[in-house]
């Protein structure tokens, strides 16, 4: 039998392991799907913002008319066939002995929050309302004929001008530029 008396080989020494390198592709994928979902949520933000605006146009627009149709109603009511020197007395017209109401109250406008209009003046009367926003319209075709016929080329919501006529509507070859 042998007697081997050999010693076991010695172990490789060992050496520390170095740690795998990583790349930061994970970094850049969470990146690029941060800047990702940034440029969706601005594109979600600019087609509210829009759709909120056309709310708002649709709301001016039944409010125009409502003035308009009251400017009708005030004017065709009285004995002397004359518009308003003033919205509130579309609200309460005092000139019979029970007070009319040819406008329910007095709306906002939708575009600016404001209460105030733009106010269309023919010798001292109101013949028309218009916002005072500068914001241009959205909306340029079928657009109602209190508007008349100017309004499909209208820069701004103030050029926009409910003016008194048959049933609200704007009388033939008027203009409708906007006066305070």
């Amino acid at each position: 039998m042998w007697n081997c008396h050999c010693k076991p080989a010695p172990a490789a020494p060992s050496v520390p392991r170095r740690p795998r390198r990583q790349g930061g592709y994970t970094y850049l994928l969470v990146l690029f799907l941060v800047a990702g979902l940034g440029l969706l949520a601005a594109q979600v933000g600019v087609v509210w913002r829009q759709e909120a605006q056309r709310e708002r146009e649709a709301q001016l627009l039944a409010v125009g008319q409502e003035f308009a149709r009251a400017l009708a109603s005030y004017r065709k009511a009285g004995p002397d066939q004359a518009y308003p020197q003033s919205l509130e007395q579309l609200v309460e017209d005092k000139r019979f002995p029970n007070p009319r109401r040819h406008l329910r109250r007095l709306y906002r406008d939708p575009m600016t929050d404001q209460p105030r209009w733009g106010l269309v003046r023919e010798a001292g009367r109101i013949v028309g309302v218009h916002s005072l926003s500068e914001a241009a319209p959205i909306r340029v075709h079928d657009l109602p004929a209190a508007l008349g016929q100017g309004a499909a080329g209208a820069r701004s919501y103030g050029e926009w001008v409910f003016r008194a006529g048959e049933e609200g509507a704007a009388p033939a070859g008027q203009g409708n530029a906007p006066g305070t």
